[in-house]
């Protein structure tokens, strides 16, 4: 084995056992044992465990921060940019899930690595200044685009983490409901949201046709409920002149 491959073989290794005990529970002798090495192979490679651990968070953290970015940045409607951003988290969560694992426990204080928070906060400066740009198109207070990008991120980062364990329903239809909530917020949720532009507007016509037989129902029920109140007017009126009832 080359040094190449053993110091990749080392990296794979301590990423899955920093995962499932983060760093202070994983020990040089844990990993050497597991690549099948001497102690002073880990040693010569990164210093120590903490080297290694490093490395791991780093390679971690620009992973994620690529491929969320690559993702706003490949859209233009600003609907596609959040869809896209949350399926490329949900993405990276399901492909890399020891590798979100050891980013949401944050890096260790020694290490001198990004922690998951610096990482979101990179996310949602890219997200501030997308939104900036769209909040002086529309001439609002774009001195808010922090406060949204925020928001927006965490919403997103949160429900990832939630997903991590749970894994129901599937990401696609996670992302959905995420741009659901941010998209149209809570007084104008869609019923069943969905990434596919095609479906959403089959949805929104079949709303729509639903909403006309709705109102067309509601305004003749008013007509008979008129009619009604006419013919109770009617009737009191000929009680108070003393005719005869209607039979």
């Amino acid at each position: 084995m080359t040094g190449k491959e053993r110091r990749e073989q080392l990296l794979d290794i301590g990423r899955t056992l920093f995962a499932e005990r983060g760093l202070d529970g994983t020990s040089v002798e844990e990993i050497a044992s597991a690549a099948g090495v001497s102690k002073p192979v880990v040693y010569e490679h990164f210093g120590g465990k903490e080297g290694l651990y490093a490395v791991v968070v780093d390679r971690e953290f620009e992973k994620l921060l690529s491929l969320v970015t690559e993702s706003l940045n490949s859209a233009v409607h600003y609907r596609s940019k959040l869809e896209k951003a949350a399926l490329a988290l949900l993405e990276y969560i399901e492909e890399s899930p020891d590798g979100f694992r050891i980013l949401v426990r944050d890096s260790h204080g020694g290490t001198g690595t990004g922690s998951y928070a610096s990482l979101l906060s990179e996310i949602a400066g890219e997200v501030e200044y997308i939104l900036a740009q769209e909040f002086d198109r529309h001439d609002y207070d774009d001195k808010f685009a922090s406060l949204y990008a925020q928001s927006l991120v965490g919403m997103v980062a949160l429900t990832g983490q939630w997903w991590l364990d749970v894994r129901k329903p599937r990401r696609e239809e996670v992302a959905a409901h995420i741009v659901n909530l941010a998209w149209n917020g809570l007084s104008g949720l869609e019923p069943r949201p969905s990434l596919d532009p095609r479906r959403r507007r089959k949805e929104m016509e079949r709303l729509g046709k639903r909403a006309e037989k709705a109102a067309a129902k509601a305004e003749k029920a008013e007509e008979r409920a008129a009619a009604r109140a006419e013919k109770a007017q009617r009737r009191g009126r000929r009680e108070s002149e003393g005719e005869p009832q209607e039979e």
